[in-house]
């Protein structure tokens, strides 16, 4: 991999595309550290002292996907979440409206409307969060537990609050420009690489925290849980089921055509990290609407309490047990949107390819769902034990706080080694083209 890497930073090509998708990278780190305004970070910064680098439970997985920018209300504190969320609607929407079926369906005509509507969504989600965000600012409930948890931003005239939406809200539409550059420009998928930056950034400082707040014994057992949850992911990530194909021989003018075989790669995970996002975001929602209705009355603080401990606190068996079922949940039903083994089969038949032993059509259709289905199970169940891992760990030690070693839970995991291989396979792919063009000249 470091062979490769090395090999491709000396082709000037390649280089121009590093270079350029590592600026991309630092100027968007550059903008999670960039002062909105009308922010107290004086505030900002004493209240995260007091709570001990996090706020609630709620925001855990929103601050650690824009790099610690949320919970500093910088200019790209909504960080690349807007975009993630409006991707999974219009791919939502693509089972549900006929009209993005037909997008789909056109090629990169019908792509490039998808991805207009994707930005427009991703605008209006941007300034309903950045709304959002700063109404609980107001608040004191993104801060809770902090002497100046309601001192966090200066002004609360209509001016001041309406610019700070406008800001985060360009913030988001400048992620999303940043990525959609370092796709077309550099290497690898430009929003993987901007969350992938996002949770590196936090692991020196969390680390350092896990250190300081606990002993080193502690610390010892999570770096190894890490390394042997990144051996693992690395591990399942590579698996695949090859389903051979075979292609009839065809007779074009005087040309014969066909007669290969090749194989259909079907990975074990193949859902990737969406499922466990899906299921994160939706147990953090309670926990959410919990934090706006806290102090409403009597009734309504027991059913606040009953929530943050049987659904949002991490060491509890319930969440872990909830959260493991919306993940197997959340895998079965992301695959089937993405892999239609109907149009699959369609494919193989128009071009001449069949499944050896396998009729064409409805016959292939049906046995690629009865793999799909058996490989699915064992994908889902090993991202439900990674995710929940670290909380396992949490209920085991007795910890109630998951903020310190969350970088260091599965969902970070998760991402930071599906998205290196994948780079990297990039970067070996174009070296291969290029050693091609050298070996024919």
């Amino acid at each position: 991999m470091l062979t490769a890497f090395v090999s491709a930073l000396k082709t000037p090509d390649l280089r121009k595309k590093i270079l350029f998708t590592l600026a991309m990278l630092a100027l968007y780190r550059f903008g999670a550290t960039l002062p909105s305004p009308g922010v107290n970070y004086k505030a900002i910064h004493q209240c995260l002292n007091e709570i001990g680098g996090g706020a609630n439970q709620a925001f855990t997985i929103l601050n650690l996907f824009s790099g610690g920018a949320l919970l500093q209300l910088s200019v790209f504190a909504l960080g690349i979440m807007p975009y993630i969320t409006a991707s999974i609607i219009v791919q939502l929407l693509v089972v549900v409206i006929p009209r993005y079926e037909q997008y789909k369906q056109e090629g990169q005509a019908g792509q490039a409307k998808m991805t207009q509507h994707t930005r427009y969504i991703t605008i209006g989600l941007g300034v309903l969060q950045s709304t959002g965000f700063i109404a609980l600012a107001l608040n004191g409930q993104m801060f809770a537990g902090c002497s100046q948890a309601k001192d966090v931003i200066n002004g609360r005239d209509p001016m001041t609050l309406i610019t700070l939406v406008i800001v985060m809200t360009a913030g988001t539409a400048a992620i999303m420009w940043m990525g959609e550059l370092i796709t077309d420009r550099g290497i690898g998928n430009g929003m993987s690489l901007l969350i992938f930056t996002s949770i590196a950034s936090r692991i020196v400082p969390e680390g350092q925290n896990i250190l300081t707040n606990s002993t080193p014994v502690v610390f010892g057992v999570l770096m190894v849980i890490a390394i042997a949850i990144i051996i693992a992911v690395v591990y399942i990530e590579q698996g695949q089921r090859r389903i051979p194909v075979q292609y009839a021989k065809r007779m074009i003018g005087r040309k014969m055509y066909g007669g290969t075989s090749t194989y259909l790669p079907l990975k074990v995970n193949q859902g990737g990290v969406i499922p466990v996002i899906f299921a994160s975001s939706l147990l953090y929602i309670p926990t959410l609407i919990t934090s706006l209705l806290s102090g409403s009355g009597a009734a309504t603080s027991a059913a606040v309490t009953w929530v943050n401990y049987y659904v949002g606190s991490p060491g509890s068996w319930s969440h872990m047990l909830l959260y493991f079922a919306l993940i197997i949940f959340f895998t079965y039903f992301y695959v089937g949107i993405q892999f239609n083994p109907v149009d699959r089969a369609d494919d193989l038949k128009k071009y001449g390819g069949f499944i050896p032993g396998i009729r064409p059509g409805r016959p292939t259709a049906e046995y690629l769902q009865f793999v799909l289905s058996r490989i699915t199970l064992p994908g889902s169940l090993y991202l439900g034990i990674v995710a929940i891992m670290p909380d396992f760990f949490l209920s085991y030690s007795g910890s109630t706080s998951s903020n310190q070693n969350f970088p260091f839970g599965g969902v970070s995991v998760l991402i930071l080694v599906a998205v290196g291989l994948d780079t990297m396979k990039q970067i070996e792919s174009q070296l291969m083209q290029r050693n091609y063009e050298g070996f024919l000249r």
